[in-house]
């Protein structure tokens, strides 16, 4: 029986993975959150593709996403990070996975979970959507907006608003699942 999915799932074998376990499906652990924060950022101006690529090498660079290891990185782990080739080496990108690690260090204190913070922004539930076509999915929302916006403020960076909307789609804060696709009813349950 063949499954209908969304069309972009279907290009590489590493989207279709991605699309049928992973993505929409809602997160609540702070140190996958963390993860996909960092790599929704390093993919400004790539394809996510190529972010998916290089994730398990990012997994052992930034040691595991654990938050509070990568705030304390110093120069020399920095330049450590330019150098490695097996991951984005842009400066900024990695300034930001070490900014955005400390900011989200504060989160977590503040909120006692980055978890409880970052689901307010929709209330604590999944946005249901019920998208017929790819190119009527937006590519951000007033909730994106209004995410991007507070996490500026509280110091992350690589955080507009559309990339604040992939994370919401990646971490299932919205199900931007096709209605026809076999996923979409899967991540709401």
């Amino acid at each position: 029986m063949t499954r209908t999915r969304c069309a972009w799932g279907l290009s590489d074998p590493l989207y279709l993975t991605y699309h049928d376990k992973e993505w929409g499906v809602p997160q609540h652990d702070d140190r996958r959150l963390f993860e996909m924060l960092i790599l929704e950022g390093s993919q400004a101006g790539l394809s996510w593709l190529t972010v998916l690529k290089k994730r398990p090498y990012y997994q052992q660079a930034f040691d595991k996403f654990d938050p509070q290891r990568v705030a304390r990185y110093s120069v020399r782990k920095t330049a450590q990070l330019l150098a490695n080739d097996k991951i984005i080496r842009n400066r900024l990108k990695i300034s930001s996975a070490i900014s955005n690690a400390r900011a989200f260090l504060v989160v977590q204190k503040e909120f006692e979970t980055f978890d409880e913070y970052i689901w307010a922004f929709v209330d604590g539930e999944p946005r249901q959507n019920t998208w017929t076509r790819q190119e009527d999915v937006p590519a951000y929302t007033s909730q994106s907006d209004a995410m991007s916006k507070d996490l500026k403020r509280r110091g992350f960076t690589f955080v507009g608003s559309t990339i604040c909307y992939a994370f919401m789609q990646a971490t299932g804060m919205v199900n931007d699942h096709l209605i026809d696709c076999f996923r979409h009813r899967g991540v709401q349950k």
